[in-house]
């Protein structure tokens, strides 16, 4: 079962490689030191669904520890293969329970985010689980470094916890933030925006200062 759900479908890996974006494990790869990366949770579920349906495991984040240069950090990386990397109360709780034990331990608290948002099926439990991790942004604020990097659509609550961080990267091309998206500008203004111009790198980066850094490099960088 382990190796069925590292490996992950096949089809939902494509999609996002068409996409142009890693996927959240070879994303957690790249970043960490080989060898290091210690996965919690990987069998927490979701409730089921109204028809019995069984949800998948990990519930679409990656959380764990690793070692970045030697250093210690605890990470998560929003999976966007399982339900568009959108937040339920079991993703919720696990970013609660390695953000609680990157405060614990004294260590930078990494998020790799690429969610489209609240998982609305899920109601106000993801609305709370959002409240929950905001909490511990502001507890863990001036206490342990918090950096954020915005691998793809961020919408609603998943802006914010970037916003809260202290170091915020985002990728050119890729990379949106927004409370909501332009469907909703055009249906409430009727004014017509992009993605990009509502919320991408260069908004945050240029205007808004949401942004610390921003890139169009995907390549893996050097370890020195």
């Amino acid at each position: 079962m382990r190796e069925r759900i590292v490996t992950g479908r096949r089809a939902a890996i494509e999609r996002q490689h068409g996409l142009g974006k890693r996927t959240a494990r070879e994303r957690l790869e790249l970043l960490l030191d080989e060898g290091t990366f210690v996965e919690l949770n990987m069998y927490r579920r979701g409730h089921a669904r109204g028809d019995g349906t069984a949800m998948p495991h990990t519930d679409g984040v990656i959380t764990g520890s690793g070692t970045v240069d030697g250093r210690r950090v605890f990470v998560y990386a929003q999976d966007f293969t399982i339900f568009g990397g959108s937040l339920g109360e079991a993703h919720a709780s696990k970013i609660h329970k390695v953000m609680d034990l990157a405060i614990a331990n004294g260590a930078p608290l990494i998020g790799l985010n690429d969610s489209g948002g609240a998982r609305i099926q899920e109601g106000v439990m993801a609305l709370n689980g959002y409240g929950g991790i905001f909490r511990r942004h502001v507890r863990a604020s001036g206490v342990i470094p918090q950096i954020s990097v915005v691998l793809g659509p961020c919408a609603g609550g998943a802006a914010y916890s970037p916003a809260l961080a202290d170091f915020t990267f985002m990728v050119r091309d890729t990379a949106q933030m927004y409370l909501t998206g332009p469907d909703v500008v055009e249906a409430v203004s009727g004014q017509r925006v992009s993605h990009a111009e509502l919320g991408g790198a260069e908004v945050h980066g240029r205007h808004s200062g949401v942004a610390t850094f921003s890139t169009t490099t995907r390549r893996r960088a050097s370890r020195r």
